[in-house]
């Protein structure tokens, strides 16, 4: 018979990294930026206070454990108080993106069930053309202070500062089970109706820990981390608990997420670590480059949500010391699922090899597994050439989504639509979307490493790549090209470029160049849009 070991048995709960950040890091600072574009700074210490008058606040509405709490809100210091808050009282914090279309958004407050929402002043008028839509709302909360509540027609909205400036800050946190639900996170990139995701307390924490490790995020009490992924996307990739667990400063950009005003908090506040999208990193290069900035304090980027063009990669390391680390994950990960990190042997390598292995999406993290399989199921072997549908299980990996009857798992694996390959030291490589691969007379064309030849080119700012039905070829892909200011390029120009460094059956039919590419709420490219609009291109 198997003996048990004498531990204590604790619970991994969201309650207790506020409490770690204010005990250990009390003093270590909070910055957050204002809607007027001004700084509000408190400590860790300070800001546990103020979660313990909202744990009040919400148990005095009559707010109970299960209950689910919406916030539309963006990076800042109210937003990170509900996270404690809400999940620390047994409650459930639905952070709901608003850059979702109006029927979306009411669909997920119903379907979640929400009984308060807290939303940020700039959102009033959204939550005006909402409300009366949300009937199992009781509580609209406007993030904000007195002297700058807007005006509104939802009845009974209440203020925050008011709602929490008369509680006590005594409160005692509940015990419960790790595995009660803490957090909801729906989809933003399906079809139909988003899907939720539900996660428990052990899985944000565990997820948390993990981020803090020297290989992946590295998080300690001398770094200031700076989170430009939106808090409404899963969950800020768990920084916001990261943060505190590690000790390190959390620097919150609030509205403002403009390149200058993202260059400006970068620089002022001293960030060493950064996470977000391409997109962000893309037009962050571009402002560095026309006007000839610093960065100062920089060491790391973190990118996911899709693949960091290599050539960006080498730029951010060779003009500033600058390491980019791709990671991969997705809502149904809770965040980090995989990170790229140099080992000493790579490290030792020519530049453009350590690059090149930078811009894959490496290794699983310690707790999650994952695998390719073909079309029948059968798992492929590890040797960065077999590519097919990568599959994923692990402590953070949902079981199913949020009140779906249908299963989702295989075998006990999620399949999580992408297509990769994995080699024999297990780094995984992202291929493509499998709804964004080409299929050209039989053979496949990736539409990522497409994109990332052509940003390659010193003239281009963004490009994006979607197949197109083709009347001879089944699809071809049609390349479309955004230029960077006083650069010129024609599309001869770019296609002799690709024939230099693509197959060439891979090269585009035709080249379209935008002023801008569409971006959806959580800065990914909008494939789906521009297949739309040109699906008829070459009939």
């Amino acid at each position: 018979m198997l003996q048990a070991g004498l531990m204590m048995d604790r619970p991994l709960l969201i309650s207790d990294v506020i409490e770690h950040g204010a005990g250990q890091f009390g003093d270590t600072a909070i910055v957050s930026r204002e809607a007027d574009g001004s700084v509000f700074r408190y400590s860790y210490a300070q800001c546990r206070l103020r979660v313990l008058k909202l744990a009040n606040a919400l148990a005095e509405c009559g707010l109970s454990a299960g209950t689910s709490i919406g916030t539309i809100a963006l990076n800042n210091h109210r937003h990170l108080e509900a996270y404690y808050a809400v999940s620390g009282s047994g409650m459930i914090i639905h952070t709901c993106n608003p850059r979702l279309h109006v029927s979306q958004l009411v669909y997920i407050i119903n379907h979640a069930d929400d009984r308060a929402v807290m939303f940020d002043p700039a959102f009033a008028p959204l939550v005006e053309n909402i409300a009366s839509q949300c009937p199992g709302v009781r509580h609209w909360i406007c993030l904000t202070a007195a002297d700058d509540m807007p005006e509104s027609n939802v009845r009974g909205v209440l203020c925050y500062e008011a709602f929490i400036g008369s509680q006590s800050a005594v409160f005692s946190w509940p015990q419960f089970d790790e595995r009660t639900a803490a957090a909801l996170c729906y989809t933003s990139g399906t079809t139909g109706n988003p899907k939720g995701a539900l996660y428990s307390n052990r899985a944000i924490v565990l997820n948390a820990l993990s981020a803090c490790l020297p290989g992946l995020i590295s998080l300690s009490p001398k770094d200031t981390i700076l989170p430009a992924v939106p808090m409404f996307h899963i969950n800020g990739w768990c920084v916001p608990y990261a943060a505190p667990i590690g000790g390190a400063k959390l620097v919150l950009p609030g509205a403002k997420m403009d390149t200058p005003s993202l260059y400006d908090l970068l620089e002022s506040e001293q960030v060493t670590v950064t996470a977000g999208v391409p997109t962000i990193w893309i037009a962050l290069m571009r402002h560095i480059e026309q006007g000839r900035l610093p960065l100062t304090s920089l060491k790391r980027i973190l990118v996911g949500g899709s693949a960091m063009p290599e050539s960006l990669i080498a730029k951010f390391d060779q003009e500033f010391g600058i390491e980019v680390r791709q990671a991969w994950g997705m809502t149904e990960t809770v965040a980090i699922a995989t990170m790229s990190c140099l080992n000493s042997r790579q490290a030792g390598m020519p530049a453009a090899a350590c690059h090149a292995a930078m811009a894959k999406q490496g290794k699983s993290v310690f707790g999650v597994e994952i695998k390719v399989v073909d079309d029948s199921g059968c798992t492929l072997p590890r040797d960065g050439e077999s590519q097919g549908q990568l599959m994923v299980r692990g402590q953070w990996t949902v079981s199913g989504y949020f009140k779906a009857e249908e299963p989702v798992l295989i075998d006990g694996w999620l399949p999580t639509g992408d297509i990769a390959t994995i080699d024999t030291q297990g780094t995984m490589q992202i291929r493509d979307r499998a709804k964004d691969l080409i299929k050209t007379g039989g053979e496949w064309i990736s539409s990522i490493d497409l994109e990332g030849a052509a940003m390659a080119h010193p003239a281009v700012a963004m490009a994006a790549v979607v197949g197109v039905k083709h009347p001879k070829w089944q699809e071809r892909p049609l390349l479309f090209i955004v230029r960077k200011l006083d650069q010129s390029l024609e599309g001869d120009e770019i296609l002799v470029f690709l024939a230099e460094r693509v197959a060439k059956w891979w090269i585009p039919d035709e080249v379209i160049f935008l002023d801008a590419l569409p971006v959806g709420g959580t800065g990914k490219v909008q494939k789906a849009l521009l297949r739309e609009q040109y699906a008829n291109h070459f009939s």
